[in-house]
C-alpha cells in the first residue's frame, strides 16, 4: 500500500479507541423510508435525510461514519432496477458522509461500506467469483471517487464473498476493513468461526481490521471479537453489535438493548482487545453517545459508573 495522509490510519497510529457510528437503516425507516425501499436511492433523491443521519452521529461522537452503501453493489441494486447507477449512487453516498464529516473541526473518517450481494457464490449458488469482484469493483469505484478514507466490508457470511470484496477493495491504496456477522452459534450463517476469520485476517496484506458486527446482540459481538483475537492477536479488532432480536409491539418494532446498555458492552468489548467499537442495526445517536461515554471514561482512567 503506498504511503498516503489518510485519517483513519492517522487515528489509529495515535493508539485511542475509535467509535463507530450506529443503524442508517433503522434512521431511514424512521425518516419515512418505506419497507422494500431502497436506502441507496437516497443518495440522490433525498440527501439531506442522509447527511443529517451522519450528522447525527458525528454530533453522538462518532469518530467514523460508513456511506449510506450497504446494499450499493450491482446484484442489489437490481432488485430496484438500479444496477447500471452502481457508481452514481456509491459516489453520492461517499460525497454526503465527506460533506457532514469535514462539517466539524476534529477529525472524523468516512467509510465506504460494502455489503453482501445476497446472491450466494458458486458451488452453492449462481453468482460466479468473477461476478462478485466485478460488481464490488464498480462499487468501489463509486466510494473511491467520492473520497472514502477506508473501504468497510461489513455482514460477510462467507468467506469466499468476503475474499472477492476483499479483492475489489485491495486493488486501491485505500485501507480495508473486513468484519463478518456471527450468530450466537458462534458461526456465521455459512458455518465460519471467528478464529477462521482471524485465520484469514492475520494473512491478509493490506487489511487494517477485522471484527464482527449485526449479529445477535452486543453478547454475542464480544464473543466473536474474542474468538477473532485468538488467531489474529495483533489485528486491530472491530465491534460493531446490533440491539438484540427486534419484537413487534403492536405495529411497532422494538430492540431490546436500550442506549443504557451500551456502556457495558462497549467495556466488554474493548476489555476482549477490540479497538474500534460501535452499533448496528436498532442503533440511535444514543447509543453511540453511551458508547462515547465510556470510552473518553476508559481513555481519562475514570472508574466506570456503575
Amino acid at each position: 500500500m503506498a504511503e498516503r495522509n489518510n485519517t483513519f490510519l492517522d487515528l489509529l497510529g495515535a493508539g485511542q479507541i475509535l467509535v463507530a457510528d450506529g443503524a442508517m437503516g433503522t434512521a431511514l425507516f424512521e425518516g419515512g423510508l418505506e419497507p422494500g425501499g431502497s436506502p441507496e436511492l437516497l443518495n440522490v433523491d433525498n440527501p439531506a435525510l442522509i447527511e443529517s443521519v451522519h450528522r447525527s452521529y458525528i454530533d453522538a461522537g462518532a469518530d467514523i461514519v460508513l456511506t449510506n452503501t450497504f446494499g450499493g453493489n450491482g446484484p442489489r441494486l437490481e432488485l430496484h432496477k438500479a444496477a447500471d447507477r452502481t457508481r452514481e449512487l456509491n459516489t453520492a453516498a461517499a460525497r454526503i458522509a465527506r460533506r457532514a464529516a469535514d462539517s466539524v473541526e476534529r477529525p472524523v473518517v468516512v467509510a465506504g461500506s460494502i455489503g453482501p450481494t445476497g446472491s450466494l457464490l458458486e458451488p452453492y449458488g449462481l453468482l460466479t467469483v468473477p461476478e462478485a469482484e466485478e460488481a464490488f469493483a464498480e462499487q468501489v469505484a463509486g466510494l473511491v471517487g467520492g473520497g472514502v478514507d477506508v473501504l468497510w466490508i461489513e455482514t460477510m457470511s462467507s468467506l469466499e464473498e468476503l475474499q472477492a470484496a476483499f479483492v475489489a477493495a485491495a486493488a486501491t491504496d485505500l485501507p480495508i476493513v473486513a468484519t463478518m456477522s456471527f450468530d450466537s452459534h458462534g458461526h456465521t450463517m455459512m458455518g465460519v468461526h471467528p478464529r477462521t476469520l482471524g485465520t484469514w485476517a492475520a494473512g491478509a496484506e493490506h487489511l487494517a481490521a477485522a471484527g464482527a458486527n449485526c449479529g445477535i446482540g452486543p453478547d454475542d459481538i464480544v464473543a466473536a471479537v474474542a474468538g477473532i483475537r485468538e488467531t489474529a492477536p495483533d489485528a486491530v479488532l472491530v465491534a460493531k453489535g446490533n440491539c438484540g432480536v427486534p419484537l413487534y409491539s403492536g405495529l411497532t418494532m422494538e430492540y431490546p438493548h436500550t442506549a443504557a446498555d451500551m456502556d457495558g458492552y462497549a467495556g466488554e468489548a474493548i476489555a476482549n482487545g477490540a479497538r474500534i467499537v460501535g452499533a448496528c442495526c436498532g442503533s440511535t445517536p444514543d447509543h453511540i453517545a453511551a458508547i462515547r461515554h465510556r470510552v473518553d471514561q476508559l481513555a481519562s482512567g475514570e472508574p466506570a459508573q456503575v
